[in-house]
């Protein structure tokens, strides 16, 4: 069986953010490191070489190997920001509704450029993922 390639490590998350290329994405991450960490009131983590992560669970695999994953974070790339909302969707629909252009797919949110989204939507969408995950894995 396969393990979990993506996995938490001591890689400095600012060297990380600052080698973004992109100046919008660099820009946003630094912004949405700030914010994820107020939310979280934990500080950021990489995990793998392009995840920044915040907090952690555990849980079992399909296939019955344990792994871990962040409660939350984001990865700058090179079409889009994703944001990790890790409980899915069904539950946020009005506040979809409200948060400005993005897309959505699984347990990611893709946001072009955060200057699109209102930053208090988005906040409240992350702190509500938080608590869900927190209370689903006794966190």
């Amino acid at each position: 069986m396969a393990a979990l390639k993506t996995k938490r490590n001591r890689k400095s998350v600012s060297k990380y953010i600052n080698s973004v290329e992109h100046e919008t994405r660099r820009e946003d991450a630094l912004a949405l490191r700030d914010l994820m960490e107020q939310v979280t009131g934990m500080k950021a983590e990489m995990w793998g070489d392009s995840i920044v992560g915040f907090g952690r669970y555990s849980y079992q695999q399909k296939n019955g190997q344990k792994a871990e994953w962040p409660l939350t974070g984001f990865s700058p790339r090179k079409s889009a920001t994703t944001l990790y909302i890790m409980p899915g969707f069904s539950s946020f629909d009005a506040l979809l509704s409200k948060l400005g252009k993005h897309k959505t797919g699984g347990s990611c949110l893709y946001i072009n450029r955060l200057e699109n989204v209102d930053l208090n939507v988005l906040r409240k969408i992350v702190q509500q993922s938080v608590s869900l995950m927190r209370k689903r894995y006794d966190v």
